[in-house]
């Protein structure tokens, strides 16, 4: 029961990450976008979007790893069963980590890292209990 629940939330820390990934990386010129980001105006916008292509494409790279992981893990090959669980570990700790970073750059992060960082610190806890 607790891989299957650990599983859920690694799927959902995904899709979050797959929904920054679309909000950084396709849809930062749109206003509704860079407001969520804290960017003040469409100038700066403009002048930080490489970065924040750049950055959605992390955030897709971590996405597609916990997917990946998810379902090796529930493969019947023990090899490929060890395989995905460490992915998913590594993929949800990467999350995990990039949200800590995120902390590190001023107080007024401290709600986008909680909300980057929540579901992937669940799952983590829940992946290392439910064991291979």
């Amino acid at each position: 029961m607790i891989a299957i629940l650990a599983t859920v939330v690694a799927v959902l820390a995904a899709a979050l990450h797959v929904l920054i990934f679309v909000m950084e990386s396709i849809g930062w010129s749109k206003p509704r976008v860079w407001r969520r980001f804290g960017v003040s105006d469409q100038a700066t916008a403009d002048a930080t979007r490489p970065m924040a292509y750049n950055q959605g494409f992390y955030n897709l790279f971590l996405a597609i790893g916990a997917a990946i992981g998810v379902v090796l893990w529930w493969t019947a090959d023990a090899a490929t069963t060890v395989a995905g669980f460490t992915l998913v570990l590594f993929a949800l700790g990467s999350m995990l980590a990039a949200a800590l970073v995120l902390v590190t750059s001023g107080a007024r992060y401290l709600r986008p890292a909680l909300i980057q960082g929540t579901l992937p610190l669940i799952g983590l806890i829940l992946v290392l209990v439910a064991g291979v």
